[in-house]
């Protein structure tokens, strides 16, 4: 079926062109690309741990991805995938804060947004266990990240609460924008979200190797 053909489901926006939508995209990365951990006591505890994770365009992307490819591979890869993520970032967390090293955290990170862009852009199926201990170990980067920058006196598990919330946000919004992946014109808008993520960790892995 090509996307001429019409097909039952809701109508698309007037006047929305897939030129429309990748400049949009690109807009988002423009705007948006301000380097993570930046927020260094902006707050304590709860409040910190909730914003942290949305003040870093590469948190974002490979937050949102995960539920977007989650959405692509179906059940129960929709619901184990934002489910992991979060499990294994509070581990991340906890060596973060610990002050345990972990070379190459920022290259993680980036590479973490870039390949689930590809995986999501290309409509990779993998393997569920192979698929969770990628995103497992995404997640311990940006864990680390996290709970390295934990604010100084701040409250370490409500500051661990307040980012795992807020990473399941971002991966429901992941999820509700796969949602499209269900009509063909919405696979358009998944692939060019998954080709807008992977420019961004492209970006982001450029940043940190200079």
């Amino acid at each position: 079926m090509t996307l001429n053909t019409p097909t039952p489901g809701p109508a698309p926006v007037r006047g929305l062109t897939v030129r429309h939508l990748g400049c949009a995209l690109l807009a988002g990365l423009a705007c948006g690309a301000a380097r993570a951990h930046e927020l260094h006591g902006a707050g304590t505890g709860l409040a910190a741990g909730l914003l942290h994770p949305v003040t870093g365009l590469d948190h974002v992307l490979a937050m949102v991805a995960v539920g977007l490819w989650g959405a692509v591979l179906g059940p129960p890869a929709i619901w184990v995938l934002p489910i992991a993520f979060p499990v294994a970032m509070a581990f991340g967390a906890l060596l973060g804060m610990a002050g345990m090293p972990l070379p190459g955290v920022e290259i993680g990170i980036a590479i973490s947004a870039l390949v689930l862009g590809l995986l999501v852009t290309s409509r990779r199926r993998l393997p569920l266990p192979l698929a969770l201990a990628l995103v497992a170990a995404f997640a311990v980067c940006h864990g680390h990240a996290h709970g390295r920058e934990l604010p100084a006196g701040g409250d370490a598990l409500l500051y661990s609460l307040g980012f795992v919330i807020a990473t399941g946000s971002l991966h429901a919004a992941g999820i509700a924008l796969g949602a499209l992946d269900r009509w063909p014109a919405g696979r358009v808008v998944v692939r060019l979200a998954g080709l807008g993520v992977a420019s961004g960790g492209l970006w982001f892995l450029w940043q940190a190797l200079r």
